[in-house]
C-alpha cells in the first residue's frame, strides 16, 4: 500500500458544538469545575494529529474532592435512599439520552480514538446503551435469601430467622482504557449504579471526550449530585491516587496487565476490592471441517476490527494443515482489501491507531518478527500524515517463543501457525500467560464444545468471534485478570453479602 490521504471530513453540528467548547472541566459533586491546578492537556485526532480539545488535568487534590463527594452521596445523599425502581428509571433515562445522541457520541469517539465510524455507531455505542438498559432491569431484582439453619441452642420457645442481604459496596473508582472508551465505561458504570454505588470515573487521557459527554447526559437524566464524578488527567497522577485512596471501596479497571499489577499494589492500603480485565493473546482455531467461507472472513475480522486494538482480538490463528494454505491465502486477501482512512470517511474500513507512538510500538513487533525469521505476507508498514496508520499485517513462519506470537501487540497484526491434531493445537493455544478469549471454527459442534472446555480462556466463541451482549460475562484467567464485566456476574462485583441471624 502507498501512503494514504485522510481527506477532510467535518463532524455533525452537534459534535462540532461539543468540540467548540475547547477547554473542558472536571465534574465533581454535580458541578463542572476547573482542575485545582488550572492545567489542561491536548487531545488529538489521531488520523491528522490535530488538536481537537483541551482536557482538564486533574490531580490528587481533585481526586480527593471527587471521592469526598461520592462518599457523601453514598452515605447521606438521595441515591442510597432511592428505591430500586427509582434507580432503574434513571438508568433507563440515561440510555434514552444516549440513544437520542448516538450519532454525536459515535463521531466524538471516532475523532478522539480514530476508529472507523461504523464501529462506534453500529457496534460499540449501541453496546454501551444496552449496558444501561440491561442493568436497569436488574436493579429491582437484587435480592437476598432466607437460610434454614441447624442451630439448636436458641432459647426455648424461640426460633432462628437467618437471611442474607446484598448491599452496595460503596464508592467505586472506575478506570477505563482508550481502545473502546464509551462501551467499557458503560460496562463499569451501569452495574455499579444498579447496585446503588457511587463513582469516580477516570477515563484514559487519550480519549476523554465521550466520557465528558456521557456525564453531561447522566446529569441531564437526573442522577443526583455526587453519584458520578469525573476526573480527567494522567494515569500516573489522577489514576494512581484514585487506586490507592483509602476511602474508595472498589476499583474496576480495564487495561494493560502491567497497569493492572500496579493497581493491585495500590489497593493494598485498605484492601479494597478490585476487578481487572487485562490483556489478551487470544487464539483462533480453524479445524479441518470448518466452513472456510465463514471462518476466513470471521478470523480476519477477529484481528482487524478496530485496528486490532481490542483485548479479545484473535491475534494468534491456528489453521489445520489440511486447510492452512487456503486460510493464509484468504486472510491475506481480506487484509489487502481493507481500506484505510479517516474514521469519519464512510468508505473507511479501518482508521488509525490511537496515536503515532502506539503505531510505532506495533511496528516494532513486526520488525522483531522479521528478525526472528517470520514471513510478512502483506502490510507491515506505518503510513498516514500523522504516522498513525499500520497496514493490516499477516505473518507466518514464527517459532512458538517468538515475541510477536507471545506478547500482546494491540494492533492489526496476525500470526498464523499450522497444526495437525487437537492435542497439539490445545497445547499451543494454552501456551500463553494470557487467558482472556478464544475462538473455534468447526462444523462439528460436539467436537467444538469438547475443545472449548479444554481451552484456558474466560470466553470461547464457536463459529464466531467477539459476540458481545450485556447479558454475557466477559473476563479472563491467568494474567488476563479476574472478575467479570457484563451479565449478572458483573453486578456481584458491586455488592457486599451480609448475613443476618436473629433469634425471634
Amino acid at each position: 500500500m502507498s501512503d494514504i490521504s485522510i481527506g477532510s471530513f467535518s463532524p455533525s453540528a452537534a459534535a462540532q458544538a461539543f468540540l467548540d467548547k475547547g477547554k473542558h472541566k472536571l465534574f465533581i459533586g454535580g458541578e463542572w469545575v476547573d482542575a485545582s491546578g488550572g492545567g489542561h492537556f491536548p487531545t488529538h485526532d489521531p488520523a491528522s494529529g490535530d488538536v481537537i480539545g483541551q482536557i482538564a488535568k486533574g490531580g490528587a487534590g481533585d481526586v480527593e474532592k471527587a471521592v469526598t463527594a461520592a462518599r457523601e452521596a453514598f452515605e447521606t445523599g438521595p441515591w442510597s435512599a432511592m428505591t430500586p425502581m427509582e434507580r432503574s428509571a434513571i438508568l433507563q433515562r440515561i440510555a434514552d439520552l444516549m440513544e437520542a445522541n448516538i450519532d454525536e457520541l459515535a463521531e466524538l469517539e471516532t475523532l478522539d480514538q480514530g476508529k472507523a465510524l461504523y464501529v462506534g455507531r453500529w457496534a460499540e455505542i449501541p453496546g454501551a446503551i444496552a449496558q444501561f438498559r440491561y442493568f436497569a432491569g436488574l436493579a429491582p431484582a437484587i435480592e437476598g435469601s432466607s437460610i434454614p439453619t441447624s442451630i439448636n441452642y436458641q432459647p426455648e420457645g424461640k426460633e432462628i430467622f437467618a437471611y442474607t442481604r446484598k448491599e452496595a459496596v460503596g464508592v467505586v473508582g472506575a478506570i477505563v482504557p482508550w481502545n473502546s472508551p464509551l462501551v467499557l465505561t458503560a460496562m463499569k458504570l451501569a452495574p455499579a449504579l444498579a447496585a446503588g454505588c457511587t463513582l469516580v470515573l477516570k477515563p484514559a487521557e487519550d480519549t476523554s471526550l465521550t466520557a465528558l459527554r456521557l456525564v453531561e447526559l447522566m446529569a441531564e437524566a437526573g442522577l443526583p449530585a455526587g453519584v458520578i464524578n469525573l476526573i480527567t488527567g494522567l494515569g500516573a497522577e489522577a489514576g494512581s491516587h484514585l487506586a490507592s485512596h483509602p476511602d474508595v471501596n472498589k476499583i474496576a479497571f480495564t487495561g494493560s496487565t502491567a497497569t493492572g499489577r500496579a493497581i493491585v499494589d495500590a489497593s493494598k492500603g485498605n484492601l479494597k476490592r478490585v476487578t481487572l480485565e487485562l490483556g489478551g493473546k487470544s487464539p483462533v482455531i480453524i479445524m479441518p471441517d470448518a466452513d472456510l467461507d465463514a471462518a476466513i472472513p470471521g478470523a480476519a475480522n477477529a484481528i482487524f476490527f478496530n485496528g486490532g486494538q481490542v483485548c479479545i482480538a484473535g491475534s494468534r490463528l491456528y489453521a489445520h494443515s489440511s486447510v492452512y494454505d487456503q486460510v493464509v491465502e484468504g486472510i491475506v486477501a481480506a487484509a489487502k482489501s481493507i481500506k484505510l482512512g479517516h474514521g469519519l470517511d464512510p468508505e473507511t474500513h479501518m482508521g488509525p491507531l490511537v496515536s503515532a507512538q502506539h503505531a510505532a510500538k506495533v511496528a516494532s513487533y513486526i520488525e522483531s518478527a522479521k528478525a526472528e525469521g517470520g514471513t510478512v505476507h502483506c502490510g507491515g508498514n506505518v503510513t498516514g500524515p500523522n504516522a498513525s496508520f499500520v497496514e493490516p499485517t499477516v505473518i507466518t513462519g514464527l517459532a512458538p517463543d517468538a515475541k510477536a506470537l507471545c506478547e500482546e501487540i494491540f494492533g492489526p497484526v496476525l500470526v498464523i501457525q499450522s497444526f495437525d491434531n487437537t492435542d497439539e493445537v490445545v497445547a499451543a493455544a494454552n501456551n500463553s500467560e494470557y487467558g482472556l478469549a478464544a475462538g473455534i471454527w468447526s462444523e462439528g459442534l460436539s467436537n467444538a464444545t469438547r475443545l472449548a472446555s479444554r481451552l484456558n480462556a474466560g470466553t470461547v466463541w464457536i463459529n464466531s468471534h467477539a459476540m458481545y451482549d450485556a447479558s454475557l460475562p466477559i473476563g479472563g484467567t491467568k494474567q488476563s485478570g479476574y472478575g467479570r464485566d457484563s451479565g449478572q456476574a458483573a453486578l456481584e462485583n458491586y455488592l457486599e453479602l451480609k448475613t443476618v441471624c436473629a433469634v425471634v
